[in-house]
């Protein structure tokens, strides 16, 4: 029998059409729950907030030691008329194709074809997380019950094999000023022009101190009250460091720009770091990456390996004593995008390797 394209394609579009961005999983969750106990398939629900659930498929009895990780949970659709999937030459277009329902899919189908195989679960464990895109209190919540010693996590990494992950930090800057006559402005009270001044600065220092770092400005915005000058201005910054790299030092680092633009005021007024998390760096050797390369020889894939330069659910295995490798389809070049994609090939391609895996656990 073996994984079922058609089977896996239908799933795909069947998921993808249901709009579950974080805190509102419950429908796809459900779904889920329903394809998975219709197929014969034991799972539970496991509890993560409210109505917000974590499905997850654990053979009785056992205590796996790998975890197939993935979120049901998307970004906010940019144009809630225009998320549903549709293909265009070979190309599966739709919220979360990429990110990551087309992984979730196939990691469904690779446990749904062992089952039919072998009449019984792989030894690993399924978990359909929620929250993943904003607080990662699904994969939390996971962890508070269950212990692995190695994850898959099927983020979008164009199935290359990551045993590498990036860092995140996450910032709140506010600026201030004096709110007056728009006529009567100056630099020197404008809140709008501190910060942008300030976002400049830190553009600069990273960008010729530290280049390696991913520096995003994610929203600016300051009060609007009609004709005056801003009296005040808030941004939110996103860093993506390399693993190679303490967050703590970064920290320490950017808060020593921000004391040389504003001496005379507390670092904590103007800079709140919100989410700060240093990478990891795993070994490409032992019995797991072995695995992994006998998988990618017997699929007839070439083996190279990359790092995950995002902030995803794999750094919460990290920090919990689980050693993940980040593996799925698709691509971040496309994810969170309008025309978000994944090539409908490469789902069967991630369906049969997960496959392959379970079948040599």
């Amino acid at each position: 029998m073996g994984v079922q394209p058609e089977r896996l394609r239908k799933l795909t579009e069947s998921l993808v059409n249901i709009y579950s961005p974080s805190g509102k999983e419950e429908e796809a969750i459900g779904f889920l729950h329903d394809y998975l106990r219709s197929a014969g398939i034991p799972c539970t629900l496991q509890d993560v907030e409210q109505d917000r659930k974590n499905l997850l498929v654990i053979p009785e009895g056992e205590t796996p030691g790998i975890c197939f990780n993935g979120h049901v949970d998307t970004v906010a659709a940019s144009d809630y008329e225009n998320y549903q999937i549709y293909e265009e030459n070979g190309e599966l277009f739709g919220l979360g194709t990429s990110d990551m329902k087309g992984g979730c899919a196939a990691m469904v189908e690779a446990f749904h074809a062992f089952w039919e195989e072998n009449g019984i679960l792989p030894p690993a464990v399924l978990s359909l997380v929620v929250g993943e895109e904003e607080t990662g209190d699904g994969t939390s919540a996971l962890l508070e019950e269950h212990q692995f010693s190695w994850a898959i996590v099927g983020e979008p990494t164009n199935l290359i094999p990551c045993f590498q992950h990036y860092g995140y930090i996450e910032a709140n800057m506010v600026t201030r000023g004096q709110r007056m006559h728009a006529s009567m402005a100056t630099q020197e009270v404008n809140a709008v022009h501190a910060m942008l001044s300030s976002l400049l600065r830190l553009t600069d220092y990273l960008g010729s101190e530290k280049p390696d770092i991913i520096f995003n400005i994610r929203d600016v915005f300051s009060t609007r009250s009609g004709f005056v000058v801003p009296d005040y201005c808030e941004s939110w910054l996103d860093l993506h460091i390399p693993p190679h790299y303490p967050a703590g030092n970064i920290i320490y680092d950017v808060e020593e720009v921000i004391r040389t633009l504003f001496p005379q005021a507390d670092v904590e007024d103007v800079l709140t770091f919100t989410t700060f998390r240093s990478g990891y760096s795993l070994p490409e050797k032992g019995p797991i990456a072995e695995m992994l390369q006998q998988v990618f020889k017997k699929c007839g894939l070439p083996w190279q390996t990359s790092r995950f330069p995002s902030d995803s659910d794999a750094i919460i295995f990290w920090e919990n004593g689980v050693r993940p490798v980040i593996l799925g389809p698709g691509t971040l070049e496309k994810a969170h995008r309008e025309d978000e994609s994944v090539p409908s090939g490469q789902l069967e391609q991630a369906a049969q390797i997960y496959s392959s895996i379970l079948a040599s656990l």
